[in-house]
């Protein structure tokens, strides 16, 4: 097995596969024996990989006398993820409330001259739910192959988020047309008064 181009995704999921075929207990440095042969992780970073799992819940470890042992069992896994499916779907609900009262917001506005504050705040949110989906889309990439099903929902959720995302920014678009027609004011001075980039787009 080639350990050239091994994402560190690719290889904490070979590594669980690792815990799962085998069903045992490992030490650390049996795991940095065993994984470079059958899944092809280097030693080095066998730690960090192991670390990581333990860190989301995936792999179990205890201190007996004074060796650390870890493992990992497929109903273990299973559940951690459906549980972590279902936390990112809270997410996904929170951040679709958010967004519809930002649609409001905007909608309400009727004064071009009234919407600065309101604008760059639109802006800074619009900002930040596009990082919060792309956290969303990496965590969810972590479990698909796991629970298609309850993934397959997620991301149904996901791609509503994204289009209500893409119908805000396009209310931004709307407003700023009324705004240039009303006034006769320039595209590049709008975005310059109201603080909006000038690459503001929809979301892929």
């Amino acid at each position: 097995m080639s350990r050239k181009g091994v994402s560190a995704e690719e290889k904490r999921s070979r590594m669980l596969q690792l815990f799962h075929e085998k069903g045992e207990c490992f030490q650390l440095k049996e795991l940095e024996k065993i994984a470079p042969k059958e899944k092809g992780i280097i030693a080095n970073s066998v730690k960090d990989v192991v670390q990581k799992l333990v860190e989301d819940g995936l792999v179990e470890t205890d201190k007996i006398g004074t060796s650390v042992y870890f493992w990992s069992f497929p109903s273990k896994a299973i559940g951690t993820k459906k549980r972590k499916i279902g936390e990112l779907q809270i997410e996904l609900e929170e951040s679709s409330k958010k967004l519809k009262i930002m649609q409001q917001t905007i909608e309400q506005s009727k004064d071009c001259k009234d919407e600065h504050n309101t604008r760059n705040k639109v802006l800074d949110e619009i900002g930040d739910l596009e990082l919060e989906l792309n956290e969303l889309k990496k965590k969810l990439k972590t479990f698909q192959e796991n629970d298609h099903g309850a993934y397959k929902s997620v991301l149904e959720n996901t791609n509503k988020l994204k289009d209500a995302a893409n119908r805000w920014t396009d209310n931004i678009f709307a407003t700023k047309s009324w705004c240039k027609k009303k006034f006769f004011i320039e595209d590049s001075v709008l975005n310059k008064q109201f603080g909006i980039p000038e690459d503001l787009d929809y979301i892929e």
